[in-house]
């Protein structure tokens, strides 16, 4: 699964540029690489505080939970955790009306808003289930449009050379959430007194903290030159790219890039003239090469949301006690170091993956960790399988112990592999693969796509756990369930992902113009060919343009 790499590792610190100048590399760039890139903590926040909350005595006292049967508190669970994914599919569809409308910054604006007001009323539910549900889905459609607008904008200012690092600061931002929210759970549990509102109540601020710091950001960042360019403010667009490159707004660098901005924009917009919504569709669904684009990022988010690995993040402290650990602290505990894997493979992957050795590379590398960490802890339930989830090591023997230590340790692989590979990817591919005039949109259904498999996953999984006697498959079914699908996803990513990495957003279009069975494992040669061909005739017009300048 190897092909289509990017080449050679290389030391970060040393990487060939390009054609990039060192002045595009600045701290306007890198503020707001930060500033939107923090947009990923939200849904890791998210993800990583709603199991310690649900955990919490006086969160479930309050909704009465403990009164419920196993079967009526697995549908409960699952709903209120899977909430904010509902949501998140409006916010991701509202995200393609609003980035086109008003702009990346604007619409950063109000999703905050709508972030912070879900939160509040989740935060003051005093016992009502039903406001519970809405909190969480109007944060959701917050957080929803955080997968679309981040993204979105940190492809379009990124320099080619960087733009997966840049775009991966986005799934690290996840991690960090992640790793923030478990430790204020575990943090919670060691220093709060047990029984109080304020052992859910004071972690869960942390998104009102996080929404406040990007929303005021917001305000010190400029407007995406490329949005810019296709509203008609071709001089705004200028300054704008001038000011985020370091350069002066005559500089060739400059001049170029928005050059090919405009060359692009107007090719899209000639070939769908006058055709409105009609134009959008047939641009999206009729064009083969823009089909096969979406084909690919829908597809990736069905592989990679049902790979398993999204399910043990929400429900860590549950995965870590079908494993064998004992005690609240002791899982949360857990959870939190599981929180710190992931955050520091994000970086990893960020720094010295993405952009060195390749997309391609990379994801592959990160499935097969995933794949067979998965299978081990199958086959460890499937030998061992926890008769008492209140005290899943009370059966065990020596050699039983040593084993559950070894899928504890494959939790953390899975971990790693999961942010090598697709947490990595399913981003980074759905913000830089689609032409100009229909990134948003594209962006934004795949984006819908993604949180209605996230919600489908998150709600299915607490189901999945129960016994085969109660309607589930069992822990180890489950896990064989999420291996088979990983290992699924490797073969098809080998088979029709092409390698991205290097080409600037006008350029993807070269990716795509073989048939396409052929796109994903000879897209990235056919593309460099096309290139080279066309730098010859450039250079042919060049020399034919300077000898008739001397002959005149």
């Amino acid at each position: 699964m190897g092909g289509g790499g990017g080449g050679k590792p290389q030391n970060i610190f040393k990487l060939d540029r390009g054609i990039d100048p060192p002045e595009a590399f600045n701290w306007r760039l890198c503020f707001a690489v930060f500033s939107f890139g923090i947009m990923g903590a939200a849904r890791g926040v998210d993800e990583g505080l709603i199991s310690g909350t649900l955990a919490k005595s006086d969160f479930r006292m309050k909704l009465r939970l403990d009164e419920m049967g196993d079967a009526e508190l697995a549908d409960v669970k699952g709903n209120i955790s899977a909430m904010v994914q509902i949501g998140s599919v409006g916010g991701a569809a509202l995200a393609f009306i609003l980035c086109d409308r008003i702009g990346r910054l604007w619409a950063t604006r109000q999703l905050c808003v709508l972030w912070i007001l879900g939160i509040v009323i989740f935060l003051t539910n005093n016992g009502r289930l039903g406001q519970v549900y809405a909190g969480r889905f109007i944060a959701g459609l917050g957080i929803g449009q955080t997968v679309v607008v981040a993204p979105v904008y940190l492809s379009e200012i990124a320099p080619k050379s960087i733009r997966g690092l840049c775009t991966c600061t986005f799934s690290g931002s996840v991690y960090l959430g992640i790793m923030l929210a478990y430790f204020a759970s575990w943090g919670s549990q060691l220093h709060i007194k047990e029984g109080t509102s304020n052992q859910w109540v004071v972690p869960t601020s942390m998104h009102i903290m996080f929404a406040g710091i990007i929303f005021l950001l917001s305000f010190l960042n400029r407007e995406s030159p490329r949005y810019l360019v296709k509203r008609g403010k071709v001089d705004q667009a200028q300054a704008n790219l001038s000011k985020i490159r370091g350069l002066g707004q005559d500089s060739e660098y400059v001049r170029k890039e928005l050059a090919e901005i405009e060359e692009q924009l107007a090719e899209e917009e000639q070939a769908t003239l006058d055709q409105g919504w009609r134009g959008y569709l047939k641009e999206m669904f009729l064009m083969p090469n823009n089909f096969y684009r979406l084909y690919l990022g829908l597809g990736s988010q069905l592989l990679g949301q049902w790979s398993g690995a999204q399910s043990i993040t929400i429900y860590a402290p549950d995965f870590f006690a079908l494993l064998g650990t004992e005690g609240d602290n002791e899982k949360l505990f857990a959870t939190a170091i599981f929180g710190v894997v992931k955050f520091v493979a994000a970086i990893i992957c960020a720094l010295f993956l993405i952009d060195i050795i390749g997309r391609k590379r990379s994801l592959s590398i990160g499935i097969i960790l995933q794949m067979m960490s998965m299978m081990y802890i199958a086959i460890f339930l499937s030998i061992v399988p926890p008769t008492d989830p209140d005290a899943p090591k009370q059966q065990f023997t020596q050699g039983h112990k040593r084993a559950s230590t070894g899928a504890i340790v494959m939790i953390y692989f899975s971990g790693f592999g999961w942010a090598m590979g697709w947490n990595s990817i399913q981003y980074l591919l759905n913000s830089e693969i689609y032409p100009l005039r229909i990134r948003a949109i594209s962006s934004s259904m795949v984006m819908c796509f993604h949180f209605a498999n996230q919600y489908g996953n998150s709600r299915a999984v607490t189901n999945m756990l129960l016994t085969p006697d109660d309607g589930g498959l069992g822990p180890a079914g489950t896990f064989w369930f999420f291996t088979v699908v990983t290992a699924v996803g490797g073969l098809w990513a080998w088979f029709f992902i092409p390698e991205t990495a290097g080409r600037s957003l006008e350029g993807m279009d070269e990716l795509f113009q073989l048939r396409w069975w052929r796109i994903g494992r000879y897209g990235e040669k056919d593309a460099k060919v096309r290139d080279e061909g066309r730098d010859e005739r450039n250079a042919e017009i060049a020399n034919e343009k300077r000898l008739a300048c001397v002959e005149s």
